[in-house]
């Protein structure tokens, strides 16, 4: 290795330690926030990776395993109706009680499935806004008024976004489409 890869080796190894050398343990705040930080973390290991990731990767699952490559192409795929394509793609999502990052493999599956990106983009958007319990929840929370709109803007946009996204990437989608 060269002297100025050595160099920042060293470094790197001297920050490590001083950060080590000078933590202020023997401080109850800094304590508490350490306290805080692993109950959190201890948290989100027991409620959300297993009630919330876990079985968004057992439904994947059972996409790939259960749900024919036809009937993903039938309505996701490049010779898909694109109206038909996006409309059931964002409104999908009514149906999952899903987060944010539990569609991803959802969204994962049906686009190995043959899913088009923009059909798959807006499902992946639309998912974790439009699902019952967060509009029931907006709507009794905010209003009717909000909770109707969350859903017509979530779908809306979701719509475009995913458009967008299949007009950026078409290059890349056509030999897909052809290779499906």
């Amino acid at each position: 290795m060269e002297a100025k890869q050595e160099l920042k080796i060293l470094l790197l190894i001297s920050a490590v330690f001083a950060a080590v050398f000078f933590l202020p343990i023997e401080s109850a705040r800094f304590m508490t926030a350490m306290d805080a930080t692993l109950d959190l973390a201890k948290w989100y290991a027991r409620e959300h990776v297993i009630l919330c990731l876990l079985p968004a990767f057992f439904i994947a699952g059972v996409i790939s395993v259960f749900v024919s490559q036809a009937s993903v192409l039938r309505y996701f795929g490049a010779n898909a109706k694109k109206w038909l394509a996006y409309s059931v793609a964002a409104f999908s999502g009514t149906i999952l009680a899903v987060c944010s990052c539990t569609i991803l493999p959802l969204f994962s599956s049906i686009h190995k499935r043959g899913a088009g990106l923009g059909p798959a983009i807006a499902f992946l958007y639309s998912g974790p806004a439009i699902n019952i319990l967060a509009i029931i929840l907006t709507a009794r929370i905010l209003g009717l008024e909000m909770g109707i709109a969350r859903t017509i803007g979530a779908v809306a946009f979701s719509i475009i976004i995913g458009v967008a996204m299949s007009l950026i990437y078409r290059k890349e989608e056509k030999p897909n489409a052809k290779s499906r």
